[in-house]
């Protein structure tokens, strides 16, 4: 046997390694950390971070949401649907293959079952008085088997799952809707610094004055009063009659120490004299 029909061998057998590696590598098992969950999962807010990676308030909120599924029972493949359900397959860093995958694992098979058969033919072939019908056939079946190895390599390097250290597809925009319902979690936790985040995400993609008014809100709470009356002063300048517009003008004036505080809160007075904040606004004028 010739030195370059040993080097021919040994690259097909690293090829046909680093083939197995791959397809091992997809087939491993995932572990169950709620770390290895977020990072299967992309941050919705952000380009090319999973959830894992990402430092914003939506992605803090939804590790906390995978910390609390895990506590709760629930299964790594149940979490990671939970977030398709709402997001679609684009939240997950490594979508599922389809019929790529399928690719994935049956062409090592079928290179397998050729190359069998192939040579099991070659043997029946063999005559006592012929030439090895393997030395005489030997270039162009090595020739057949390298290119299909080529091949499964390729196909292989194509479908198998990237690691999440490289950059992913874009995520789905998260509806308006379950920003806000992920930003009312996060007043509840009392984290209104990062639901204000949450909120400015949500009025980019629908800039609705009820949700213009959390984001206010969640301003005040986080003690942002200036950018809290800036808010809901756009709001009370096109709904002059908003009575959470003007209660939450007015308490951000206040805090601000705006001069403005006390006329902008009788108008709110005024306007709902029966709110149940209308007592505590009431103390804090002085008038009760």
């Amino acid at each position: 046997m010739t030195v370059r029909r040993l080097a021919a061998y040994a690259v097909l057998v690293l090829l046909l390694a680093g083939a197995g590696l791959a397809v091992w590598r997809s087939a491993a098992p995932r572990p169950d950390s709620a770390e290895s969950i977020a990072a299967q999962l992309l941050c919705p807010a952000c380009q090319g971070e999973s959830v894992a990676q990402s430092q914003s308030p939506m992605a803090a909120a939804m590790r906390d949401t995978i910390a609390t599924q895990l506590a709760a029972g629930r299964s790594p493949e149940q979490i990671r649907q939970y977030f398709v359900d709402r997001y679609g397959s684009g939240i997950l860093a490594d979508p599922p293959h389809g019929a790529l995958g399928i690719v994935l694992w049956t062409l090592p098979i079928a290179v397998l079952a050729a190359a069998i058969l192939l040579a099991w033919r070659l043997r029946r072939r063999r005559r006592p008085w012929e030439p090895s019908p393997a030395k005489r056939h030997s270039p162009r079946l090595w020739d057949a088997l390298a290119a299909a190895v080529v091949i499964l390599v390729a196909v292989v390097a194509v479908t198998a799952p990237r690691q999440h250290s490289g950059t992913p597809a874009a995520a789905t925009p998260q509806p308006t809707t379950d920003l806000v319902t992920l930003g009312r979690s996060l007043e509840d936790q009392g984290r209104y610094a990062e639901a204000a985040e949450v909120y400015r995400d949500a009025v980019t993609q629908d800039p609705d004055d009820g949700v213009r008014l959390r984001l206010a809100f969640a301003l005040l709470r986080s003690d942002q009063a200036a950018q809290a009356a800036t808010v809901a002063g756009q709001v009370a300048a096109r709904s002059p009659h908003d009575t959470q517009a003007l209660l939450l003008l007015g308490l951000a004036q206040r805090a601000e120490g705006s001069a403005q505080a006390a006329a902008t809160l009788r108008r709110f007075l005024r306007a709902a004299p029966n709110d149940p904040a209308a007592d505590q606004v009431r103390r804090l004028l002085g008038t009760r």
